[in-house]
């Protein structure tokens, strides 16, 4: 199983990151987390963000799990929904993590969890 987290913190404007230190967010993901790739986008569901994670999922395997920590799982599921299809990944290795309102440690324990959940799946 391999593991790429792909992270948004909504343009750095939103009141529910202001807990998150994005500069230090990808060097404790991949120390502390078992993930192949770790990126961090301002705007996920803008133009540049739907360009980093099309390529996240172009160049997925039958292996790779996607976790994408960012605003409402639903939500994400919404904006991301012609991505996958366009892409052909699929929707059962595309995990959404709601990472507001917490700390770094927060963020890794939420991301810890979806990533455990896939792993008893497996």
């Amino acid at each position: 199983m391999e593991v790429k987290v792909v992270l948004c913190n909504c343009k750095g404007l939103c009141p529910s990151f202001k807990e998150t230190d994005m500069d230090t967010l990808l060097f404790d993901i991949e120390s502390n987390l078992d993930a192949t790739y770790a990126v961090l986008n301002a705007q996920l569901c803008g133009q540049g963000g739907n360009a980093v994670l099309r390529d996240v999922l172009r160049n997925a395997n039958d292996e790779t799990y996607v976790v994408v920590g960012a605003c409402a799982p639903e939500a994400q599921v919404k904006l991301f929904k012609k991505l996958l299809r366009e892409t052909g990944f699929d929707e059962r290795r595309f995990i959404t993590v709601d990472i507001r309102n917490t700390n770094n440690e927060g963020v890794i324990a939420r991301l810890k969890e979806a990533v455990q959940q896939v792993a008893q799946a497996e």
